[in-house]
């Protein structure tokens, strides 16, 4: 039982010196080429990671267990670091965001009370306070960290429902549940949204009827006027319009609907106007296209991904609320957890509005990157993959064997190889090429469809792109894409 635990014991932190060591070296030697991926195809992986069993009656110790993590895992990792990835909204990573994360696990916080986490909870408070302010909300303002993008959104939609069945329709849904008419309430978001939506819809009860997918415009936003004409038809039809969830960043084009217009609508109609801002929060970073993203101020909620734009490691993410008392929604007091004497004594226990109980120390990963870099250096880096996107897409727009479908409003660029073939003919050499690019070349790029047609995409993350690397890359795609 000697040395399983970093302790005081010198011993102990010999060994985990050691284990550190030996793992940063792997993992630096790991970095051998700039290539995404070098791994083999699905079935062959299958039969790489395959073992008898991974509970062997006598453990294999460090050395055997860990050389068998540099023979099969390391080398078919992929690299988001690389600048041949750009498939989805999955980001490298900051090197200090790499230390904090070592931190994190070494010291094992629990987020859910202070006496798990003192400095830790007030970190997060304090970090907290500073997005909120730097989202442009005022005294009176909170948030919590969460595991993403999907939890963020969840619990919004939460706190939108119970504040709207609360204060509107004047009903306890914490200590009664849905009231009789609740099949009646509608959340209104774009066709193209993420698919949180309706999942979070059918786990709160409401179901994916409740949820009224909203047509887009030629620039991929929510179309306003649709917008006011589908909520004026549904309470004309008796149902009850709770929200509206505009997002700030689509998954596939990085399009931003229009906050300021649904801010209207939801004043008028006495909705909750929730921001699902995972991918374009980190816009407002950026001094030259803040401007973006300004009516961000106008949600009552908003989703903050750090573990996109912001190149956090997984998982980083948070949802800010315009108004505090909002997440009573989600307090319930434990006698072994979060007693109300505590808070009375300065004790703050964070579980009192959170879904997680066990959480991360994630808002380290915000106060290290936010502390070194500024506001100068995230300006840059935002910056950049923004201009890049530009660049590619003025690139591709110059081609005429191929289709861009909307000019980019963050970093993400969607297009497709059309030549002069019929679309199902294209359809599939374009699915061809993404597949050669990966396991021929190590470049990782985007696969979706838009308008009944299969599209590529280049999501710009990595600041360390170039513009000569940009072109290669289409110059390479148009090269394939004859050839198939």
């Amino acid at each position: 039982m000697e040395n399983i635990l970093l302790s005081d014991s010198e011993s102990s932190k010999e060994e985990y010196k050691k284990i550190m060591s030996q793992t940063v070296e792997a993992i630096t030697a790991s970095f051998d080429s700039d290539k995404a991926y070098t791994g083999p195809e699905p079935f062959d992986l299958k039969k790489i990671v395959k073992e008898d069993t991974i509970l062997p009656e006598k453990g294999l110790g460090w050395e055997k267990t860990f050389s068998l993590t540099k023979e099969k895992i390391l080398p078919n990792l992929l690299h988001p670091s690389s600048p041949n990835y750009m498939p989805h909204l999955h980001s490298p990573c900051t090197l200090e965001s790499l230390s904090s994360e070592a931190i994190i696990s070494a010291f094992n916080q629990s987020m859910d009370s202070w006496d798990q986490a003192p400095v830790a909870t007030e970190i997060e408070v304090e970090v907290i306070r500073h997005l909120c302010a730097l989202y442009g909300y005022s005294e009176g303002s909170d948030g919590i960290f969460t595991s993403g993008g999907s939890q963020s959104n969840q619990t919004a939609i939460i706190l939108a429902r119970d504040w709207f069945i609360s204060n509107i329709l004047g009903y306890d849904v914490k200590k009664y549940g849905l009231p009789a008419n609740f099949k009646k309430l509608r959340m209104y978001t774009s066709e193209i949204s993420h698919f949180s939506m309706e999942k979070s819809a059918h786990i709160l009860g409401l179901g994916y009827e409740s949820v009224v997918k909203v047509p887009v415009d030629s620039k991929r936003r929510m179309d306003k006027n649709v917008l006011k004409d589908l909520i004026e038809k549904d309470i004309k039809d008796g149902n009850i319009p709770f929200l509206i969830v505009c997002t700030v960043g689509t998954t596939d084009f990085g399009s931003i609907d229009p906050l300021k217009e649904a801010s209207e609508l939801c004043k008028k109609y006495n909705m909750w106007l929730h921001a699902d801002a995972a991918y374009g929060s980190g816009v407002i970073l950026s001094k030259k296209y803040s401007e973006r993203v300004k009516d961000l101020s106008l949600a009552d909620s908003i989703t903050v991904d750090f573990h996109k734009m912001m190149l956090l490691p997984i998982s980083c993410s948070c949802v800010l609320v315009k108004k505090a008392e909002n997440f009573d929604a989600l307090t319930i007091h434990a006698d072994y957890l979060n007693r109300e004497e505590d808070e009375e004594d300065g004790y703050t226990n964070l579980v009192d509005k959170s879904l997680q109980t066990t959480r991360r120390f994630d808002a380290l990963k915000v106060w290290m990157s936010f502390l070194q870099r500024g506001k100068d250096g995230w300006s840059e880096i935002i910056t950049k993959s923004m201009e890049n996107a530009q660049f590619l897409y003025n690139t591709i727009c110059k081609k005429e064997d191929f289709e861009v479908l909307c000019e980019p409003e963050i970093s993400s660029v969607v297009f497709r190889w059309k030549g002069k073939a019929e679309q199902a003919v294209s359809d599939e050499i374009n699915k061809k090429v993404r597949r050669t690019l990966l396991h021929q070349h190590g470049i990782v790029i985007g696969q979706t469809k838009a308008d009944g047609k299969v599209f590529l995409k280049f999501t710009l993350l990595n600041p360390l792109v170039t513009e000569e690397k940009l072109v290669e890359l289409v110059a390479l795609i148009e090269k394939l894409c004859r050839e198939a």
